[in-house]
């Protein structure tokens, strides 16, 4: 690691996101199996964490156009980092959108500074487990707070929390979303599978038994579709296909790189170029509120895209690239993520009928 300096980005576009972006492309190897434990302490270091949050919390308030081309610079280095950078940050944004008096003024200093590390469990309320007649995770009000017992299915970096952001289901079919603390009797976090692609961000099971989370810990509920709501909003969409983008941005990076030595090489690589800078144009009007497609189709844009990139840039390195580490595998393996990670049945069947051949 290089010296302890802070070193704080306040642009999208300065040398010192540049610098981080360099470190972690660098040690973005390492994550592919591994905690990017070293990964998020540097991202704290150069002041990531405020980009998400108001002044009030300790945060540098970024805008959404400011973020999109954050994430899509930190996604391009270290996708596993970023990723778990997402679940990091919606803990965090959840938590200072919550109406609990003190909880956020408790919890967000040592989190925007990177102190203290916390994760979401929210998945089973959206678009996984959301089928099963009993919920995953239900709630129990008791005095004094609520009586968790179950478990969330995808949890990233449970194992490494301090505390997470968890959904439940009360018998009534309302919801709360409360700060578990890791630490608490009852709680434990599974050794996590084995992925095709983002081992290294230890997603995986986070088993609640008998956990009391007192009411100064709810973060809001009990409502009917919390998701709906302040504190539940912001889930997927713009950040997932802005991630998707940012992976093809280091595909296509690596094409005009082979295409410096390959001319045959130019002529498809432009073409994905041209596809990646729309994709960006899209991105931005998004974030600004003026976007001409809907999240949907610009999520199946963003799938199409990291996927033909990556395994282009797989074709491009040859054999080279099919032995494990190679960064044009890893790249590929990342780019499935983006079929099963919040993706809705629309998004599911557009990318099926792409790959099928059905316009």
């Amino acid at each position: 690691m290089p010296n302890t300096e802070i070193i704080k980005i306040t642009d999208p576009d300065s040398d010192q996101l540049n610098q981080l972006c360099d470190e972690l492309r660098a040690m973005s190897s390492t994550a592919q199996f591994l905690w990017p434990r070293e990964q998020l302490k540097l991202c704290g270091r150069f002041g990531v964490y405020e980009w998400f949050l108001p002044p009030e919390f300790g945060g540098q308030g970024w805008t959404q156009d400011q973020i999109v081309q954050g994430y899509l610079k930190l996604s391009a280095s270290c996708l596993t980092t970023t990723f778990v950078i997402t679940q990091y940050m919606g803990a965090c944004r959840r938590i200072a959108a919550s109406t609990t008096e003190g909880l956020a003024a408790s919890l967000l200093p040592d989190m925007v500074s990177g102190e203290k590390f916390s994760t979401v469990g929210i998945s089973h309320l959206t678009t996984s487990r959301r089928h099963l007649a009993k919920p995953v995770l239900a709630a129990t009000e008791v005095e004094g707070g609520f009586i968790l017992n179950g478990f969330s299915p995808w949890v990233t970096g449970g194992a490494h929390a301090d505390s997470v952001v968890v959904g439940a289901t009360l018998d009534d079919g309302r919801q709360i979303l409360a700060v578990v603390e890791t630490h608490m009797d009852g709680v434990s976090a599974p050794e996590p599978p084995r992925l095709v692609g983002l081992t290294g961000s230890q997603t995986g099971r986070f088993d609640l038994d008998n956990v009391f989370v007192s009411s100064h810990l709810i973060v809001g509920g009990p409502v009917e579709n919390i998701m709906q709501s302040g504190v539940g909003a912001q889930v997927g969409g713009l950040q997932t296909s802005t991630l998707a983008g940012g992976l093809a941005t280091a595909a296509i990076d690596f094409l005009f790189q082979e295409a410096k030595n390959r001319p045959e090489l130019l002529e498809p690589t432009e073409r994905l170029a041209e596809e990646l800078n729309e994709l960006r144009s899209v991105l931005a009007e998004t974030a600004r509120g003026s976007a001409a497609c809907s999240l949907q189709e610009l999520r199946v844009k963003s799938n199409s895209l990291a996927l033909r990139s990556t395994q282009a840039a797989l074709a491009a390195a040859k054999g080279s690239g099919y032995i494990e580490g190679h960064p044009a595998g890893r790249w590929c393996q990342e780019a499935l993520f983006f079929l099963v990670w919040s993706c809705p049945q629309p998004v599911l069947n557009a990318n099926l009928c792409e790959l099928a051949g059905i316009q």
